[in-house]
């Protein structure tokens, strides 16, 4: 008789990173054409805002997402996120001023501050403990795939028909998350559910961070610094070396290949060897990465930074998310995972900020910008060796209750 641990995943998993593809699809298809678009509205000095203020609200969401994940469920949580990416996709071309469209883009941030939340703790409900490193890689194939198809497909679409369209097509892809999600069954169990109130909306101190996922919390915050300032100067950096046109997007289609092959090969890699060990190695990957990119003269050179940049994140992003899930309460685990996402978007939003200031559309600036972000990596690296190696099994000596029998929640 197959155990838990062996039977394939549910169809509830499966939808579940469909809906993560679309959503991921939807707000990354815009990526590569706010830049220009900024520029053309006339602010263009504001383009390390265009990541900076989305991961602002994200991050301020995320107490109130990971709260409410706990208590008025897992699918509402992740409906209102995918609800907001539709609705701010809509509206793209209607913001044709510089203030317009930067207030978009901070109400916009509000859907990853949602979303992802829920995904997580939803996932978490339905996968067994030593299946977590190999659940989370696989949700993350699926995100990634959503990350890379939509930069290329949003350039085509702005290329081929319009910027309005692709605004649309952003909306659109929102949409069929939103209708996919609406297929699931929640997990959260009834014992902990309340209905939605405003007086869920006031937050305790407590309730902010969950104190028992500090540490993947600082690692997060440090890996992610590189990943939002290389969003921000990429689309520049590319251009100086003559990545134009069909070529634009080409960084980003290495990174993302790279980062889903090696997610699809060592996915399990922290179910067997531990959470930190893989850590310590991914981070040193990100770091080589990241040289690559502080000294890159050519484009292959540019890409090959690409290529190691991937596999670092593909083997950093699902560990970092299993070794939260580990150490946070059973009870708590929507509260644990916002905690981590609120590293995340300090991380990204930090790098992304602090890349259009050190950057200033100066190329000769460029180089600064990668070694502050290595800086960060390297740092992340000294700390996971102040850090007690912990399996998939090592959840801080909190039993794992019995998941409540539901059709999709059977792995």
């Amino acid at each position: 008789m197959a155990t838990p641990a062996s039977r394939p995943y549910s169809i509830g998993f499966w939808l579940m990173c469909l809906s993560s593809f679309l959503f991921f699809l939807s707000f990354n298809l815009l990526l590569p054409e706010l830049p220009d678009h900024l520029s053309r509205l006339g602010g263009g000095e504001y383009k390390g805002y265009i990541i900076a203020l989305f991961t602002v609200t994200a991050a301020l969401s995320r107490p109130f997402s990971g709260k409410l994940a706990d208590t008025v469920g897992r699918i509402p949580v992740m409906v209102f996120g995918s609800l907001v990416c539709f609705v701010c996709g809509f509206f793209y071309p209607w913001a044709l001023t510089v203030t317009g469209f930067l207030t978009l883009r901070l109400l916009h941030g509000f859907s990853t501050g949602f979303k992802p939340t829920g995904t997580a703790a939803f996932i978490a409900d339905i996968v067994p403990m030593e299946r977590r490193g190999e659940a989370m890689g696989l949700l993350g194939v699926t995100g990634a795939l959503g990350m890379a198809f939509g930069p290329a497909f949003g350039s085509w679409v702005a290329q081929h028909f319009s910027l309005n369209t692709m605004f649309y097509c952003s909306s659109g892809a929102a949409l069929l998350s939103l209708l996919v999600q609406g297929t699931l069954t929640e997990t959260l169990p009834l014992a902990q559910r309340r209905r939605f109130s405003l007086r869920l909306l006031k937050l305790k101190w407590e309730e902010v961070l969950e104190p028992r996922v500090l540490a993947p919390a600082i690692v997060t915050a440090l890996c992610l610094f590189p990943y939002g300032a290389v969003l921000t100067v990429i689309p520049d950096q590319s251009r100086l070396l003559g990545l134009t046109g069909s070529t634009k997007g080409l960084f980003y289609i290495c990174y993302t290949v790279a980062s889903l092959s090696i997610r699809l090969v060592a996915g399990k890699a922290s179910d067997t060897h531990g959470r930190v060990p893989v850590l310590r190695i991914s981070a040193g990957i990100l770091a080589a990465g990241l040289v690559l990119l502080v000294w890159s003269p050519s484009v292959p050179v540019f890409l090959a930074g690409a290529v190691v940049f991937g596999i670092g994140t593909g083997l950093n992003s699902p560990t970092l998310y299993a070794w939260t899930i580990d150490l946070s309460h059973p009870e708590r685990r929507g509260r644990g995972v916002a905690t981590m996402y609120i590293a995340l978007e300090i991380g990204i939003g930090l790098g992304a900020l602090l890349a259009g200031w050190i950057f200033s559309n100066r190329a000769g600036r460029l180089p600064y910008v990668h070694a502050l972000s290595l800086l960060c990596v390297l740092l992340a690296v000294a700390y996971l060796f102040t850090v007690k190696s912990t399996g998939p099994m090592a959840a801080v000596g909190v039993p794992e209750p019995a998941p409540e029998p539901s059709p999709e929640a059977v792995v």
